[in-house]
This record gives C-alpha cells, sequence and structure tokens, in this order.
C-alpha cells in the first residue's frame, strides 16, 4: 500500500507548496504587481476561503463518483489553476487563479484522507492519514524553501510553473498507482449534511479553524517578521522557512503516532505547547538564534494537531466520512483565511510584526478549550457519537 500513499502525497506536496509558498513571496508579489504587503497577503486569504467555499461544492458534485477517477480530476484541476497563476497579468487574475487552484484543496485532503485510511488497518489509519498528510509537510521542506529561492532568483511565476510540473506528475502516479476498486458508499449527500448536527463534528471542526487561524495570523508575514524584526536578508529567510518544515514534518509523524496511542489527551497537551511557543515567539523574534529555534519548534506543534483532528472528525462522521473529512478542510482553510486577515488587520492598525504571535496564543488557547469541550462531552454520552443519533445508525462501511 506504499506506492498508492506516495502517490497521494506527491499530490499534497504540490498542493502545500502552492499555498504556502506565496508566504514566503509576499515582498516579490507586492512590489511586482504594484500593491502593499498587506493587500498581497489577501492571496492567502482568497485561496483559503475558495477551500472554503469549493469543499461542500466539489463533495456535493463528485459524491457518486469513483474515488480514483475523482482524485486525477481534482489533481488536475489544481494543475490548470496554477497555470493560470503562472500567467497571471494582474493582481485580480491572480487572485482569481488562486481561488480556482483552491477549489480542488479541500476534496483533495478530504477524499484522499479517507482513501488513505481504507487502505490499511483499523489501527493505522491516523499514521496512513499522517502519511499522505506528509506530503503537505515535505511541501514546507523542500517545496517553500525552494520555491521561494526560485521566485526570489527567476521571478515569482517560475515558481508556479515548477508547481505545475509537480502537479503533473502527481497525476500519473495517481493514475499508476491507486487502485480503482476503493471502498465507496455514495449515498444520499444531502442527506449526509445532517453529520453537521452532532456536537462533535461541529466542535472537532471549530478546533481546525482555531489551530488554522493560530498559525496563519503569524506564518502568513513570516518572511518580513524575519527580516524587520529579526534582520535576517532574503536568503536567509529561506533557510529557516526550510528548518520550519523541517519542524512540521516531525510533527505531522509525530502527531498521527500519538494519535493512534492517545488522541485526545496528545492532542490537548500540543495545543498548550503552541500556546507557550507563540509567547514565547513575542520575546525571541529580536534574537536570531532564539527566533530560529522557535520558529522550529513552532513548526512541530502546529503541524502534530493536524492527524489527530482529521482522524477525530472521521470518527464522529460516522456515515458521511468522505463528506466531513472534505468539510474539515474548508474548516482549515477558513481558520488560514481568518488568521490572514486578522494578521493584516493587526498589522494596518499599527500592530508590529514582533507581537503578532500574542494573537496565534490565543486562538490556540482557544482550540484548547474546545478540546477540552469536546472530550467531556464523550464521557458525559459514553463514546465519541451519542446515543440515539440518528445519523449515527448507519454504519461506516468506509472505515
Amino acid at each position: 500500500m506504499q506506492l498508492p500513499l506516495l502517490a497521494l502525497a506527491m499530490a499534497s506536496f504540490g498542493i502545500g507548496t502552492t499555498e504556502f509558498v506565496i508566504m514566503g513571496l509576499l515582498p516579490e508579489v507586492a512590489a511586482d504587481l504594484g500593491v502593499s504587503i498587506p493587500a498581497a497577503g489577501l492571496l492567502v486569504t482568497g485561496y483559503a476561503l475558495g477551500v472554503v467555499v469549493g469543499a461542500p461544492i466539489v463533495a456535493v458534485i463528485t459524491n457518486s463518483l469513483p474515488r480514483k477517477a475523482t482524485l486525477m480530476g481534482l489533481a488536475s484541476m489544481f494543475v490548470l489553476g496554477n497555470f493560470l497563476c503562472a500567467i497571471a497579468p494582474d493582481y485580480w487574475f491572480l487572485m482569481a487563479a488562486r481561488v480556482v487552484t483552491a477549489f480542488c484543496h479541500g476534496a483533495f485532503f478530504g477524499i484522499g484522507a479517507v482513501v488513505a485510511a481504507n487502505l490499511v488497518p483499523a489501527n493505522q489509519r491516523a499514521s496512513a492519514i499522517a502519511l499522505m498528510f506528509a506530503g503537505l509537510t515535505l511541501a514546507n521542506v523542500l517545496g517553500v524553501p525552494l520555491g521561494t529561492a526560485l521566485g526570489q532568483a527567476w521571478g515569482w511565476r517560475s515558481t508556479f510553473w515548477a508547481v505545475v510540473a509537480i502537479g503533473i506528475l502527481a497525476v500519473s502516479a495517481i493514475a499508476l498507482w491507486v487502485p480503482r476498486d476503493i471502498p465507496h458508499s455514495a449515498g444520499n449527500i444531502l442527506r449526509e449534511f445532517a453529520v453537521l448536527k452532532r456536537p462533535q463534528v461541529i466542535l472537532t471542526m471549530l478546533m481546525s479553524v482555531l489551530a488554522s487561524a493560530s498559525l496563519f495570523t503569524v506564518f502568513t508575514y513570516i518572511a518580513p517578521l524575519l527580516r524587520d524584526v529579526t534582520g535576517l536578508d532574503a536568503h536567509t529567510v529561506t533557510y529557516v522557512l526550510l528548518l520550519f518544515g523541517v519542524g512540521i514534518t516531525i510533527g505531522n509523524i509525530l502527531g498521527g503516532r500519538l494519535a493512534d496511542w492517545r488522541l485526545m489527551p496528545s492532542l490537548m497537551a500540543s495545543f498548550i505547547g503552541l500556546a507557550i511557543v507563540m509567547v514565547a515567539m513575542v520575546f525571541t523574534s529580536a534574537f536570531v538564534v532564539a527566533a530560529i529555534a522557535t520558529v522550529f519548534v513552532w513548526g512541530i506543534l502546529v503541524f502534530a494537531v493536524v492527524p489527530p483532528i482529521q482522524t477525530r472528525v472521521v470518527d464522529a462522521a460516522v456515515g458521511a466520512p468522505n463528506l466531513a473529512s472534505t468539510l474539515n478542510q474548508g474548516a482549515f482553510n477558513l481558520g488560514n483565511a481568518a488568521g490572514a486577515w486578522i494578521g493584516g488587520a493587526a498589522i494596518t492598525v499599527g500592530i508590529g510584526y514582533a507581537e503578532l504571535p500574542w494573537v496565534g496564543a490565543g486562538l490556540a488557547v482557544g482550540a484548547l478549550g474546545l478540546c477540552m469541550v469536546s472530550q467531556a462531552l464523550e464521557r458525559r454520552d459514553g463514546g465519541l457519537v451519542a446515543l440515539g443519533d440518528d445519523a449515527g445508525e448507519t454504519p461506516c462501511e468506509e472505515c
């Protein structure tokens, strides 16, 4: 089962690169298109909102389609969107192209996570999901720093051309390696939306929103923060982004292993650590070595929460795992959009780059609170899905 998971990871690598690399290229994009850095930061918000809007729409459209054909179509849409980004003549065309690219994002990760879980034994599901998301984390180890360096050397458009090539390779890998006989029960997609009435599903998705908002409030503006506050040059910023990517790769693997062991305790511990390290960033960002070390630890903790959250939403959404998994990707990206907007608004009203981690820490504390409420409800109800939940009466054939 390693080759199918590798194909999914390859596609997630390309998607992750195009989503995150824009942060490292904000100054170049802003200068080339004649807009401010906060305005360029809205390209992050636009992409994230595209995921939020696109996730339910694509889930409905693709519900009855075979999983392999759906994944290939979504990866092809990703290639088209990045091609449009590469040829964008102005800011608004680039914004529209980012939204087109984003439409495939939520559905691909949502469906891909369920497919990955179906390729392994039940006790390895979180690790399989983490392996698929390893492409996303590897994007931050290699894709973002290399894409940033490429964009700084040859212009930001060259980065998107490189992502187009990655996307073509991913489509080919899915075609060759992902099996056709993946279990899939289409069902009534509109009826499956009833899963959103379940408190545990809503709580988990809200955790996704706050976790992502905590990250993107700061990460959207990481390049100017490291340049203006820490005093690093553009070349060194690339290496710091590489180190951040190493951190989130470690965090993603660690989060998957811990979720297979004890999901909720490890998730709460990650949120506590995340809040602490973001408070520390306020005080370390002015010192080169301390700032770099803090960014590395931040990367570990911020992605340690991803596999357990994704696994929990699938577990809570008995009978509708594809829909819930896809919508949870929309929730993550709603947090991305909110975080990018919150960070930009804070800068606009005069808050410095160095103070942005205070906001991120507060959002992480909010996610911790939701996690505690979710566990308390689970104990009260005697399980993740409450007894008598009508949507839970349909067994999950795909999990």
